[in-house]
């Protein structure tokens, strides 16, 4: 699952370890996003192609059609977006990118639930794999995006069983592509995803789990966890 996550850096140096060469729409702004906990419900700048140029727009996180009548969704399921009634039409014109330093998960043991980070062991940006109700340019608080999800394995396990799909560069600029078929999609998302020896993670406070709170602390590692 990815229900929470870090987004600290300014777009210009989201932008810069994506693709300095693609051409793109996108005003220019050296200030850091500095959102140290992004949570679904908020606005989220989203990194789309349009008339292969690209773009970056503020859209609601979390998915609701008219037929849906229950809490909207946060996340898609890679096993089954592509094919599902719900996903199936974004997977197909509504692919785009979220940029992130790492994602909260909480390790939960009984009723203690201790929340860690996790990131690029490297220090490098991420780029999620995200689907949403295109053209993102209009805006919508119920037909926004959800991030894209799969089976964690190895160690990323023991913190949760499931993680966004994180992709290199390379393959995030083939998954932005209106050119890239569903099937090249669904490939990409699986082959073109970093593994799980790419992250490291490390317990953060509680305070994480309120989404008022912003301060660069939340993402500090903290001693002593409680699970």
């Amino acid at each position: 699952m990815c229900g929470r996550f870090a987004q600290t850096l300014s777009r210009e140096e989201y932008l810069a370890a994506l693709d300095e060469t693609t051409e793109r729409d996108i005003a220019f702004d050296p200030e850091p996003l500095a959102r140290f906990n992004v949570a679904p419900g908020t606005s989220v700048l989203l990194l789309n192609q349009r008339d292969d140029i690209l773009h970056l727009d503020p859209v609601h996180w979390g998915y609701a059609p008219p037929w849906w009548h229950k809490t909207p969704l946060i996340n898609a399921r890679v096993e089954t977006a592509a094919t599902s009634r719900m996903f199936k039409p974004l997977w197909q014109h509504g692919r785009a990118i979220v940029f992130a330093d790492g994602w909260y998960e909480w390790k939960r043991d009984g009723d203690k639930k201790q929340p860690y980070f996790i990131h690029r062991a490297d220090g490098q940006p991420l780029f999620f794999a995200a689907i949403g109700k295109a053209p993102f340019e209009d805006g919508d608080d119920r037909e926004g995006f959800v991030i894209v999800t799969a089976a964690a394995d190895k160690g990323l396990i023991d913190i949760h069983d499931r993680r966004p799909v994180a992709l290199t560069a390379e393959a995030a600029l083939a998954w932005l592509s209106p050119e890239t078929s569903d099937k090249r999609a669904e490939t990409l998302a699986h082959d073109g995803a970093l593994g799980p020896d790419a992250f490291i993670w490390h317990p953060v406070d509680r305070a994480v789990g309120n989404i008022r709170n912003q301060s660069p602390d939340l993402l500090t590692p903290v001693d002593n966890p409680i699970v």
